[in-house]
């Protein structure tokens, strides 16, 4: 038992590992990192970003130290947000393009994969999550429990509960001002680039074919999950 434990932890360590560090290897690709997160040596290793993600993961062993409980609560009140963020975007970035699909003369049928939900899935969620972050927002200013709450803690209360909201609002304030980028319209929205079409449709072809063989319940799955 303890050997199938630590093969699982391991495999999620590497796992986490390998993805941080690709994502830091890619924002520098793509000019939004220092470009010394992109180097890679012969063997494909990005040893940079690997350096960075071991440091980082050595603020574990804050639990073995005196503060491990205020070192938690931090932490987590950074990180704890972040998912919501991460779809947030995903959701009002897939509202945009399928808006900007329509717009340059598409076809949703020209897709090689589409959102069963479709837009209305997407408002659905980010509607949800919001009213998520309004609620722990709630939480953070207006906590609950016994006796009265003082200013300190009330404000104590609040970052911890909401400290990962102004850190993304100034991350994006400062990309924003440092690359000095615009915000893009509907009309101007790429959606070439990098897209082969000859490729697409063959193999949109051949997902329709495969398709049309599935069974009912695997018809239904696919569209659920």
């Amino acid at each position: 038992m303890n050997a199938v434990i630590l093969i699982a932890v391991l495999s999620v360590a590497n796992s986490s590992m390998y993805g941080a560090t690709r994502t830091l290897t890619a924002l520098a690709e793509q000019g939004q990192a220092p470009a010394i997160l992109g180097y890679i040596d012969r063997n494909g290793r990005p040893l940079v970003n690997i350096g960075i993600a071991s440091f980082i993961g050595l603020l574990a062993y804050l639990y073995l130290s005196p503060v491990q409980g205020q070192a938690f609560t931090w932490l987590l009140a950074l990180s704890g947000l972040s998912s919501i963020f991460t779809w947030c975007s995903i959701c009002y970035a897939h509202i945009r393009f399928r808006k900007a699909w329509l717009y340059h003369g598409n076809s949703f049928s020209d897709l090689v994969y589409e959102s069963s939900a479709g837009s209305v899935g997407s408002w659905a969620g980010l509607i949800s999550l919001l009213l998520i972050l309004a609620a722990q927002f709630w939480v953070g200013i207006d906590p609950v429990g016994p006796g009265p709450v003082t200013r300190l803690e009330r404000t104590s209360n609040f970052f911890e509960a909401y400290l990962a909201v102004p850190v993304v609002f100034l991350f994006y304030a400062f990309y924003k001002l440092f690359y000095r980028t615009d915000f893009v319209q509907i009309k101007d929205m790429d959606l070439t680039t990098g897209r082969d079409i000859l490729e697409s449709n063959i193999w949109r072809d051949k997902v329709r074919e495969d398709q049309e063989s599935w069974p009912r319940w695997k018809v239904v799955y696919n569209m659920i999950c």
